[in-house]
């Protein structure tokens, strides 16, 4: 019945929406923001429709921020929390979250660490009293470095090494990114994984685990009175890093040379042809530019009525697979990309020239308005169903915040979309397809011949 009801609250505020709602009516969290003395921020989103919440660390420190020739150490840290501390067992902090009917997880990107509970509303108390031990008080020894960094050699097995795909991917990014740190996986290069040590781990942790290098975001049934008496209980004891080092990284340099490469593999079971273009990010204050770049990303790639899709599939039926992809929230410049995955008989080669020659005619033929519209309804829908999820919407705020975003830009963006127009789609597809500006790969099976 609640979820009846919250589908039903959604169609609704829609509908408003429809008839001439603005976005604040619409889209609006009721959002507490304060700072600990420790310089920590805290971020509370309340939804007291259910007594669920979820309690979130992000740490201001991902796989970029690393040091060279230490990749996948972020990631690495990340494994070794669930590791025990001066009061917890190792593995007994997962444990305790199971057992109070919770889930609990992390994961690692370039601009950040983030850490995660999903709790009954009653149990914050005991999820802040353990992650706030773990910021500070985590215990590693020798065995834990060597028994972990198996652990994370095989992730990548599994994940990199046994996915033609995936090593692809990583040679792209590489090809794109000449001198920053996004150039490198995530997980790392398996080759510096293998040598990570207790002095890498720990020196990355004393580093970056501080209050004044993380964001505490509850979303869900809570209070913010309360959430700050207990933040200031557990997190506001926890002393500042005086040698936080300030978040300076090496940017690219001007891209003045199409580059392109080939990636075989015997395993390769469907060929495709891969571009990428460095793109802006969202920038605080400055986010319109990103805005049109979402868009343009829809209109061109995201769906059975995206423009590739309906030139490349339907019309010419020259593929089996089109997309377009943008991912605006980062630090530093990102990507746009583009793939087509050739029908049986197509070669790479006619693949590529096709997305070439359906890009020129978007740029002669422009925006549809109609299509345009319907976007932006579906982006609208989204946004709203999204509220629903404590997770979904801790992860908008702590992923904006932790790359250099304010509240105030998080809560714009849905009306920043919306009052994108056409024009400045164009004017960002002109600025972004130039071949100067472009990495091109084509991922081939062994056996497979260059045309």
């Amino acid at each position: 019945m609640a979820r009846v009801l919250s589908a039903l609250a959604s169609v609704a505020a829609l509908s408003a929406w429809g008839a001439g709602a603005s976005a604040a009516e619409t889209i609006e969290d009721t959002v507490t923001s304060f700072e600990l003395d420790n310089g920590m921020q805290v971020v509370v989103i309340e939804d007291h429709r259910a007594p669920v919440l979820q309690q979130m660390v992000w740490y201001k420190a991902g796989s970029a921020d690393e040091p060279v020739g230490a990749s996948g150490v972020a990631h690495f840290l990340e494994h070794l929390l669930f590791k025990g501390t001066e009061t917890l067992a190792p593995g007994e902090f997962s444990a305790v979250v199971a057992a109070n009917g919770g889930q609990d997880n992390a994961f690692t990107s370039y601009d950040y660490t983030a850490y995660f509970q999903r709790v009954a509303a009653d149990r914050l108390e005991l999820m802040m009293q353990m992650e706030s031990d773990r910021m500070t008080n985590l215990q590693l020894a020798e065995a834990d470095i060597l028994t972990e960094r198996d652990v994370i050699l095989e992730e990548r097995n599994m994940r990199t090494e046994n996915n033609p795909g995936a090593l692809f991917n990583e040679q792209m990014s590489a090809a794109q990114y000449l001198n920053h740190r996004y150039g490198v996986p995530v997980i790392g290069w398996k080759h510096e994984m293998e040598e990570l040590s207790l002095e890498d781990a720990l020196s990355f942790y004393q580093t970056y685990y501080a209050p004044n290098n993380a964001i505490l975001v509850v979303s869900g049934d809570a209070d913010p009175d309360e959430v700050k008496r207990l933040a200031e209980t557990y997190y506001g004891v926890i002393p500042a890093n005086p040698d936080l080092p300030e978040r300076i990284r090496s940017q690219e340099p001007p891209q003045t040379s199409a580059r392109r490469l080939t990636f075989k593999d015997a395993r390769v079971a469907q060929p495709y042809v891969s571009r990428s273009y460095l793109a802006p990010e969202r920038d605080s204050g400055e986010q319109e530019k990103a805005a049109a770049l979402v868009l343009l990303a829809e209109i061109l790639g995201n769906g059975t009525t995206s423009y590739l899709t309906e030139k490349l599939q339907f019309e010419r039926k020259l593929a089996v697979y089109t997309g377009a992809f943008y991912n605006a929230t980062s630090l530093d410049d990102t990507t746009f990309d583009l793939v087509i995955v050739p029908s049986t008989g197509v070669s790479l080669a006619d693949a590529e020239a096709a997305l070439d020659e359906t890009i020129v005619e978007f740029m002669r033929a422009g925006v549809d308005e109609e299509q345009l519209d319907r976007i932006k309804m579906q982006l609208r829908a989204a946004q709203i169903y999204s509220r629903d999820n404590v997770d979904g919407i801790a992860n908008r705020y702590g992923r904006g915040l932790a790359s250099g975003l304010t509240i105030e830009d998080v809560q714009a963006w849905p009306d920043i979309l919306q009052a994108v127009s056409s024009d400045e789609i164009m004017a960002v597809a002109r600025e972004l397809f130039q071949p100067e500006a472009s990495v091109t790969g084509w991922l081939m099976k062994d056996d497979e011949v260059i045309q």
